[in-house]
């Protein structure tokens, strides 16, 4: 102590000396003065500009925007659903049971009506709590016009800058709207747990019942979940439930807004719950409305706007051909196996009008839906294996030359420095056959060869047409079956093939015909679709018949519709055979002229564990023709205009060796036709019978 006495004794003269030091450089410069000047005007500035942006918010469209919902029309002008976001069937006040009113103000905001939109109370009990959780922001201390600010025009951030905008938006709201109308946008914005927001649905939900029939045992709950919708709600926690709606009657008795003898009898009550909440046709066709949002962002339409701001949108759906399709998409039994470990294999289709490249129909994906999530018919890229040779091949050889009927070699051979070496699934070898014959039954020796004789730029620049632009790694022959790093999605594949089905032209696949916002002006249209020729009328119609044996001797047969002439083609992709036996992907691309259908199926996910396992008589088949079976019989059932090329090719035979030598496939009948031709179609109809689809 002695030390320390000595210390304090030496070092005081010094302090005494710094102190004033400092004192007299504060008042020499004034600096106090400088800090509160500087204070004042950065909270100046700072309620400048958070006025500003109060003013320029979007405060006077709320009620409107609560009100009014976007409507969804089909191709028919007939509504199909609607779109909102994070409000339900909106109310007026007085359809809002008073004891619904009470037990939220009682809870919620006691001065809501004589308050400026903000509590001070609530302000100095939001800084204790702030000090004493050590500057973390906790919540709370937001009356109900804040909170409507926050939910209608804030994100969910808990931050000091949004908490400072809440504030004065609150101002400007109370400026705005009347008390009332602020309650009713509130209860009406509130979200409820279980999917529901506003306490209409809400009160159906959990109650079965209008809002405007809450007795106060039911209205305090539906006020409890305000706290923790996922916490309060009594289908999930109804002990949690019961234990806040009696707290809160409780405080409507000190409230004033319940006698005491009347809370003790609501408290008494059991809760009986009964769900009557429909959505109507909010989520009728979810993967449809998600690509709808998403073309609208495209066209200049926020998410927000879109789904709040009461627009009108025309789109191209085909209400029959999407409910049959997910119908198709709800049957399990029309999918492959899951994986040992339960994982279902994905899948997805689409279909498109190749007249005018409206989308009518889309499926992307299985399992639960996930709003604006992963969809594996617009945006996938996987390789479409086989399905790329109508595209790469087989149309730039016809303008290069060949014929339906003209003669390709079917040989296991090497090409280039590399010995690329392409093999047949089926393991067997035919020298040559018909090139039709070799698309319809997908000969891989036959492709590859075909792509080397027209060159592979030439097929580059044919996929270029068909809107595929294949990237500089790829551009080998290894392509022509598919061997591509970066692949595509099924409404890729199903625009390309539209070209077939329309007689040459690539047609602007989209979902929305137009849009029109609440003052009806039309803001996007998309009714003046052109499209663009991209092949000779004569070489779709060529294309079209030797594609029209995929379905009846190829490697589609088990997909085929009964009763329906489809044309297209079919497509896998190999695993390692160290896996086993199966394969990464699955592809169906069939069409009519009324329609394009591009089907895919595989694991999200390909490993030794997780892939097609068999052939896909149990994978993309069944899918395909469950789908078009139901879709086709509603569709105007457009005959083609052609032939199966096989019967083409049979009729135009000559009866006797003498005829003309000038025609190509009677100088190779005896040869071919009557030799290899069999024999191949021997093999591959047997093939097809027991492995399936794909090479």
């Amino acid at each position: 102590m002695a030390y320390l006495k000595q210390f304090w004794q030496w070092v005081r003269p010094y302090l005494h000396t710094a102190w004033a030091a400092v004192r007299w450089f504060f008042r020499r410069f004034q600096l106090i003065r400088w800090m509160i000047l500087i204070g004042l005007t950065i909270i100046l500035i700072a309620s400048a500009w958070f006025t500003y942006q109060a003013k320029t918010a979007d405060v006077q469209n709320i009620k409107s925007s609560l009100q009014t919902k976007t409507i969804i029309y089909d191709r028919k002008n007939q509504e199909a659903g609607t779109l909102y976001g994070q409000k339900g069937t909106y109310v007026t006040l007085d359809k809002i049971s008073p004891q619904i009113q009470n037990a939220v103000l009682s809870t919620e905001d006691r001065t809501f009506y004589s308050n400026w939109g903000f509590s001070i109370k609530g302000i100095l009990r939001s800084v204790f709590n702030l000090i004493i959780h050590h500057g973390q922001i906790t919540g709370g201390g937001s009356t109900i016009t804040q909170q409507l600010a926050k939910n209608t025009l804030l994100t969910q951030q808990q931050s000091y800058l949004r908490k400072a905008q809440e504030l004065f938006l609150a101002i400007q709201l109370t400026k705005v709207y009347s008390k009332s109308d602020i309650l009713t946008m509130y209860l009406n914005n509130a979200y409820f747990g279980n999917g529901v927001w506003g306490v209409e649905d809400a009160s159906e939900k959990y109650f079965g019942k209008h809002a405007s029939q809450l007795d106060a045992s039911e209205g305090a709950v539906i006020a409890a979940m305000l706290r923790s919708p996922s916490y309060y709600n009594p289908i999930d926690n109804m002990q949690h439930a019961v234990e806040r709606r009696n707290l809160i009657l409780g405080l409507m008795v000190d409230n004033d807004k319940l006698t005491q003898a009347e809370a003790n009898s609501a408290k008494s009550e059991t809760l009986t719950l009964k769900d009557t909440y429909t959505d109507g046709n909010a989520n009728k066709y979810p993967y449809f409305f998600d690509a709808v949002i998403e073309e609208a962002q495209k066209d200049g339409i926020s998410q927000d706007d879109i789904m709040n701001k009461g627009y009108k949108v025309y789109t191209t759906l085909d209400t029959t051909y999407q409910s049959e399709m997910q119908s198709t998409f709800d049957n399990d039994a029309n999918f492959p196996a899951n994986a040992s470990d339960g994982t279902k294999a994905q899948a997805s289709s689409i279909a498109v009008d190749p007249n005018n490249g409206g989308v009518l129909a889309v499926v992307g994906g299985r399992g639960e839906h996930v709003f604006l999530g992963y969809n594996y018919a617009t945006q996938l890229q996987r390789s479409p294996g086989s399905t790329i040779k109508p595209l790469m091949v087989y149309t730039p050889a016809l303008e290069h030359g060949y014929d339906y009927d003209s003669t390709v070699q079917d040989k296991k051979q090497s090409y280039g420095a590399n010995n690329y070496t392409p093999t047949n699934a089926t393991g067997t070898y035919t020298g040559s056959l018909p090139m039709y014959m070799a698309l319809a039954n997908s000969v891989n020796t036959s492709a590859v060869w075909l792509l080397n004789k027209i060159g592979v730029q030439t097929g580059v620049k044919s996929l270029a047409r068909f809107g595929i632009d294949l990237k500089k790694k790829d551009q080998n022959l290894a392509a022509a079956l598919g061997g591509v790093t970066t692949g595509f999605s099924p409404l890729i594949m199903a625009r390309a093939y539209s070209a077939f089905a329309n007689g040459g032209y690539l047609p602007q696949t989209h979902f929305i015909r137009k849009i029109v916002d609440a003052t009806g002006k039309t803001v996007v249209d998309n009714t003046d679709n052109t499209k663009k020729r991209i092949i000779k009328a004569s070489v779709a119609k060529t294309m079209t018949s030797m594609m029209l044996g995929t379905f009846k001797y190829g490697t589609g047969v088990s997909a085929a519709p009964d009763g329906y002439t489809v044309a297209g083609k079919t497509g896998s992709t190999e695993v390692p055979s160290s896996w086993g036996y199966g394969t990464r992907d699955q592809w169906v691309v069939g069409y009519t002229p009324d329609m394009v259908v591009a089907t895919w199926t595989g694991f999200a996910t390909t490993d030794k564990d997780h892939f097609l396992v068999g052939t896909s008589e149990s994978g993309v088949a069944p899918i395909f023709k469950a789908e078009m079976s139901a879709m086709l019989p509603s569709s105007p059932q457009s005959a083609f205009d052609t032939k199966d090329a096989k019967s083409e090719a049979t009729l135009q035979t000559p009866a006797s060796s003498s005829s003309s030598g000038s025609d190509v496939w009677s100088n190779i009948q005896d040869g071919v036709q009557s030799g290899i031709d069999s024999a191949k179609s021997t093999v591959n109809q047997w093939y097809n019978d027991i492995k399936g689809l794909f090479n």
